[in-house]
């Protein structure tokens, strides 16, 4: 919107609320005037028939008349011809209704049936007369809008109406606002045409600045200057606005050099990165970039730790050759590290040919867990590819196993000024280590800790295998493992397989064995509830001791 526009938006307005409020009172203040008048009119002729009608009757009762037809329609006559004449302009009338509302009685009006109620009006006027109402009103009659007064006279049993009609009274009323309305519409025309002269002289010499502004915008001619013609306030702004552009040239020229500066810079950043890249995660870089010094103290945070590792790798090392043993190595290497960046991990180191990543470092996600253990799911599905190329290939087959763990470690650069390697250490490290090294024994490729479990129960099946106390530690954790999905048989036994080892911890070793023996003739290669079959059945024969809470204690890694 235009400064023009704008001027004229904001002062017409105030311009027409002065005239608006200046024509409304004076319309106000007339038709007031007007009504006060017209009351107190014909009010007063009112009260003159009211005294006049009073004594035509008093003169009946005197002369004992009431009651003799002959005389009461005399007095009535004289009622009339006295309401005719108080009449002073052909367009009043007096009327006189009867209980039911019709016209009893007319004067005025220019004469005849001209006052009679039309249809649309006998039920305002049936009650007018009924209620027998007092005082000034206003009223529709003979099809024309009239202002009256209204009193009852009981020994007639009318109702009289001194009225006039209402164009009579406020037809000069009426001439005031449409005079006032002419006013508002030339003043309006006259306040646009007055202001939009008035904006254009003030708003010349700022689209003279606009344009030149367009000009050296259009052409990143800094050296041009716009042209000072006031010694106003829009001088000045003219005049700010050269020495502005003297320092902006200034500043263009600093700013390319400071640009390509940049662009040298951020190239070799990119190149620095993508070096990097391939040795430290890229979030840990970009945490470095951010906060260098930050990244040399270590942090406590809850963290999903995975270990992964090829079983039997050393005989399957002496069955190729080197070359082909390296490029099937970075191949396997290839596909879990594609996963566990796609769920979000980093890749902590390889160990030999085992992987340690974990997940909620340096950016910490509240699926962190959930992610982890997908991640070690699609690493067997990415495996299963893996073998099919080497089946291609005439190669063996990898077999791995993934242990996973959640829980609170220290998350830094550890190591010392010379090699530094951004990791994660603690006992939640090695108790995911430990779980890695379990596959094996539980003929699984994969298995969590309960803490992993608490976090991923809601999202995917999970089987409880065992509560183990791994070596060094004297206290049990439950293991557990998962998968996509379960269907058919594998997943009634999966059910049957969790029940029955409630009942196992519960030491009811017949109802566990019952239980497990229907897991066995569900899936009969099941490990899990095999062993668990054999424990029970032993127990059953040698029964633990009172504190046995049914963790088995490991003695191997």
């Amino acid at each position: 919107m235009s400064i023009r526009l704008k001027i004229i938006l904001i002062v017409l307005p105030l311009i027409m609320v002065s005239v608006v409020l200046a024509g409304m009172s004076s319309y106000f203040v007339a038709a007031s005037s007007v009504t006060r008048v017209a009351t107190e009119f014909l009010t007063f002729k009112a009260s003159e028939l009211e005294k006049y009608a009073e004594s035509q009757w008093n003169l009946l009762a005197e002369n004992g008349f009431v009651g003799r037809p002959d005389m009461e329609a005399a007095a009535r006559a004289a009622v009339e011809s006295f309401a005719g004449s108080i009449l002073r302009s052909p367009t009043e009338a007096i009327v006189a209704l009867d209980a039911s509302g019709k016209v009893a009685m007319r004067s005025g009006g220019a004469g005849g049936t001209a006052l009679d109620p039309l249809e649309n009006e006998a039920t305002a006027i049936a009650a007018l007369a009924a209620e027998a109402k007092r005082g000034f009103i206003q009223l529709k009659l003979g099809g024309k809008d009239r202002v009256a007064a209204a009193f009852p006279f009981r020994p007639f049993g009318w109702e009289f109406i001194v009225s006039e009609e209402r164009s009579t009274f406020y037809g000069e009323v009426e001439a005031i606002l449409r005079t006032a309305l002419a006013i508002l519409a030339g003043s309006a025309l006259a306040s646009i045409l007055l202001l939009l002269f008035f904006a254009r002289y003030l708003t010349r010499p700022i689209e003279e600045v606009v344009e030149a502004m367009r000009r050296i915008i259009a052409s990143n001619d800094l050296s041009e200057r716009v042209p000072v013609e006031y010694k106003d306030e829009i001088g000045q702004l003219s005049h700010t606005f050269n020495l502005m552009l003297g320092e902006l040239g200034k500043a263009y020229e600093q700013i390319k050099h400071y640009a390509f500066d940049a662009v040298v810079a951020q190239k070799r950043e990119m190149k620095i990165r993508n070096i990097f890249q391939l040795y430290v995660p890229k979030d840990v870089i970009d945490q470095v970039f951010i906060n260098p010094e930050g990244m040399l103290v270590g942090d406590n945070r809850v963290v999903s730790i995975l270990f992964s590792d090829i079983r039997s790798f050393t005989s399957i090392s002496e069955k190729m050759a080197p070359d082909d043993l390296v490029t099937a190595l970075n191949r396997y290497f290839s596909g879990m590290v594609d996963v566990i960046m796609g769920r979000g991990g980093v890749v902590d180191k390889y160990i030999g040919d085992a992987i340690m990543a974990f997940f909620g470092a340096p950016v910490r996600h509240e699926d962190d867990a959930l992610q982890s253990v997908l991640a070690g799911l699609e690493m067997s599905e990415a495996l299963d590819a893996f073998n099919a190329a080497q089946r291609a290939n005439g190669g063996p087959e990898f077999h791995i196993g993934v242990g996973i763990n959640y829980g609170v470690v220290t998350v830094g650069n550890i190591g010392c000024e010379k090699k530094m390697n951004y990791t994660v250490i603690g006992d939640m490290v090695n108790l995911a280590s430990r779980l890695e090294g379990l596959t094996k024994k539980y003929h699984q490729q994969l298995l969590f800790s309960e803490s992993v479990h608490m976090k991923v129960k809601d999202n995917l099946p999970c089987r409880l295998l065992d509560t183990v106390a791994v070596k060094g530690k004297s206290k049990g954790v439950r293991i557990y493992t998962a998968r996509r999905r379960v269907e058919g048989a594998e997943a009634e036994a999966w059910v049957l397989h969790d029940r029955a080892l409630e009942r196992y911890y519960a030491a009811d070793f017949a109802g566990a064995i019952a239980g497990l023996e229907k897991v066995e003739r569900l899936l009969p290669d099941d490990y899990p509830s095999g062993l668990f079959l054999e424990r029970a059945r032993n127990y059953l024969k040698s029964p633990p001791p009172a504190d046995w809470d049914g963790v088995e204690f490991l003695t191997e890694k």
